[in-house]
């Protein structure tokens, strides 16, 4: 049995069909649901991929791509995405997969799928190859695509005190004047992050850059009132 295959089954062997339009409805999903929760959703899967190994990266990068692009339902990809992650294929996380990410983020769209992606695998590539990933983060901070410019701003928000205040400025800055619901939660997000390591410096970039509204709110949610 294939290793797409197995996930399927198994992700229905643990589905709860009675909460899937909840699901749906709550992530305002296209896709359909299954309905299965986070945790049997992990333990299960962890089952399965320890019983399908993969032997190569190439192969890994199609299991991969295969779960994503033929999914039926919103588990499915929510799996190719854990599978992207797994331990046994750490050694995998080369500049190899960005191609394979920037699918995942172009096509998936949301942040449900982008945001793991976004400060877990771009995140560990930026800090693994950051002469490489640095330039690629400004380009896409430039982008016309919401999901590129949300990944840029949030690549580093697991850095703490590694974080490089000069790249994720940079990355922010392009979406300053955007509207966009997710862009303006993205930058609040992303300095209130910063924030938890150097509070005095995100005070003083809320209040040269002006931000307002949701951005300021999320990036200043945890900084005690001066």
């Amino acid at each position: 049995m294939s290793l797409g295959k197995a996930v399927r089954l198994a992700l229905q062997d643990v589905a709860e069909p009675g909460k899937a339009e909840t699901m749906r409805a709550y992530m305002k999903s296209e896709m359909p649901f299954l309905g299965v929760k986070a945790v049997p959703r992990r333990s299960v899967l962890r089952v399965v991929f320890g019983e399908h190994r993969l032997e190569s990266a190439p192969e890994w990068r199609r299991a991969v791509l295969s779960l994503w692009r033929e999914a039926e339902y919103r588990e499915e990809r929510y799996a190719a995405i854990e599978l992207s992650g797994h331990h046994l294929y750490r050694d995998y996380q080369t500049l190899y997969t960005v191609p394979m990410y920037e699918e995942m983020i172009v096509t998936g769209a949301w942040w449900d799928l982008v945001d793991e992606l976004a400060t877990h695998r771009m995140g560990h590539l930026l800090a693994t190859y950051p002469d490489s990933m640095r330039p690629m983060m400004l380009e896409w901070a430039h982008d016309a695509d919401l999901w590129k410019r949300r990944t840029a701003i949030l690549c580093q928000n697991r850095f703490k005190e590694r974080t490089d205040t000069a790249l994720l400025y940079a990355c922010i800055e392009p979406s300053l004047s955007d509207n966009e619901f997710f862009a303006r939660k993205a930058i609040g997000w992303a300095l209130r992050e910063y924030a938890k390591v150097n509070p005095a410096e995100v005070v003083r970039y809320v209040r040269a850059k002006g931000l307002t509204g949701l951005s300021k709110r999320e990036a200043l949610k945890n900084v005690p009132a001066s």
